[in-house]
């Protein structure tokens, strides 16, 4: 179905995100911080990524920055999921290129149908 790398500092929120992916069919990576995850994704590209905001060293608003103006992975679609809900935090995600955002605690069911929306066939 597709490879989803999850970044996340939150042991809870990383093993809630990659169950409820696993259970949906997808392949799961994981990160503990940005820096990791790219990292991560110079060596192996996967199809979506889920990106906390809130995260060591780099936020996550960076880390999607990054993404999204490097040629390489601007076509990677990111979701962010984060605690912070607010309008402004939405705003400022889909700023930074998010193709999606999704509030914490997660809906298992819109998180799968959201990244499976996303990964490309």
């Amino acid at each position: 179905m597709g490879t989803a790398l999850v970044v996340e500092d939150s042991s809870t929120d990383m093993q809630i995100i990659t169950s409820c992916l696993q259970q949906g069919g997808i392949n799961v990576l994981v990160a503990h911080s940005g820096e990791e995850a790219l990292a991560k994704i110079s060596t192996q590209k996967p199809d979506v990524i889920i990106l906390d905001i809130v995260l060591p060293g780099r936020s996550g608003f960076e880390v999607c920055r990054e993404l999204k103006t490097a040629a390489e992975t601007s076509n990677i679609p990111v979701v962010i999921c984060s605690t912070k809900g607010g309008e402004m935090d939405k705003f400022w995600g889909m700023k930074q290129g998010a193709d999606a955002y999704l509030a914490k605690p997660v809906d298992q069911n819109e998180l799968v149908r959201t990244v499976k929306q996303l990964i490309r066939p």
